[in-house]
């Protein structure tokens, strides 16, 4: 757990987009260090009575369920991928076809491509998790004593994909499709499972440690690193907010931006987002580190597969220094970049991307290295 403290000067410095959002925020320096160790004020007037304890999940998805979202209009599936800890899924398109695995980062969730699985469903087998923590899964916390209890690294998340891939009986080849951390998720499933990778579609993500060139940017390391972008994350739902509004370049309609951050809607439920941001690794001693420079080294093993790579140069995280990274590493790779399109490049020019991948998978075909 992080300990580090903010001042109010560097805070007010740093913060200003977020501000835009919250701005009722501004004293928020000098009780974050309390927030971390104790839970929140309860002076406090919180939307929820208690931020602290786990509620039940609002979002809970049990078996095969319908639920409601703009452009969602999906069949949901749930599967136990530890004891009490529920994985929300979908499953689109013919069984027999070939197999999408699509993995979604943070503060995202399987809306995100929602417009890919409906321009790929009708030939193309889609498979779409909610990350542990993320959209319709459960959220459990990770406290010691905690149960269930759920450990949120990056190791856990490969984890659970390749129990959700062998409940499907997903073992053969795969179109790897990945944006944000499902990048260093489905590569780093795919160190022990690199011959089921036969096809790549990447967007806005990393599959390799940052770029020494690349610096950090103030509101990842907010997050990452300080107390006080904890409680903003959690008790604020700064990060889903944020960007929801700062991840386009193309506003959102107003109930696109809502479903992006429905699942976030309590202290609680926003375990994973603050997570996620303390995960990322920066060098050895980081426990995601391993994972993440081995998925680098042998990024170069796919550039005799098919990949496409779709980009929003907009992006202030995984810009044009993470994009020269997959050029570099898969030369082969068909690259489609905008300039008017942020870290969300599904939302803002889906219209284009869409059919491109989908022209991109219908006249590839997936590569089987020989054993």
């Amino acid at each position: 757990m992080l300990t580090h403290s903010l001042s109010p000067a560097k805070f007010t410095g740093a913060s200003r987009a977020f501000l835009f959002i919250f701005p009722h925020m501004n004293a928020i320096g000098p009780i974050a260090h309390r927030v971390h160790e104790r839970g929140p004020d309860p002076s406090i007037q919180w939307s929820s009575a208690s931020l602290t304890t786990m509620p039940v999940p609002k979002f809970r998805i049990r078996a095969s369920t319908a639920v409601q979202f703009p452009d969602y209009p999906f069949t949901s599936h749930r599967l136990d991928v530890r004891p009490g800890v529920g994985m929300h899924f979908l499953d689109e398109g013919p069984r027999d076809a070939d197999v999408i695995v699509m993995l979604h980062g943070n503060p995202s969730w399987s809306y995100y491509w929602r417009h890919l699985v409906l321009g790929l469903r009708d030939r193309y087998r889609c498979i779409v998790p909610d990350h542990i923590g993320m959209g319709l899964s459960d959220k459990p916390d990770d406290a010691k004593r905690a149960a269930p209890r759920y450990d949120y690294t990056l190791a856990s998340r490969i984890e659970d994909l390749q129990t959700l891939l062998a409940h499907l009986g997903i073992d053969g080849p795969v179109t790897l499709a990945v944006h944000d951390w499902g990048g260093m998720i489905g590569f780093g499933w795919a160190l022990e499972h690199r011959a089921q990778v036969g096809r790549l579609v990447i967007t806005n993500t990393a599959a390799f440690p940052m770029p020494a060139a690349k610096p950090m940017p103030w509101q990842i390391a907010l997050g990452r690193d300080y107390t006080v972008g904890e409680w903003m994350v959690r008790g604020f739902n700064a990060f889903s907010a944020g960007a929801s509004w700062f991840g386009v370049e193309r506003r959102m309609p107003a109930d696109v931006r809502a479903a992006y951050v429905a699942p976030y809607d309590s202290w609680a439920n926003r375990i994973s987002t603050i997570r996620f941001m303390q995960d990322i690794p920066l060098g050895p001693k980081d426990r995601a580190w391993s994972l993440v420079d081995a998925a680098g080294r042998h990024l170069p093993d796919y550039a005799d597969r098919p990949a496409f790579i779709g980009w929003g140069l907009k992006d202030f995280v995984f810009d044009r220094h993470f994009l020269d990274g997959f050029r570099a590493a898969l030369p082969q790779a068909e690259v489609t970049a905008f300039e008017d399109a942020g870290h969300y490049v599904l939302e803002d020019r889906h219209e284009r991307l869409v059919p491109e991948i989908r022209d991109f998978l219908d006249r590839t075909t997936m590569v089987v290295p020989a054993a």
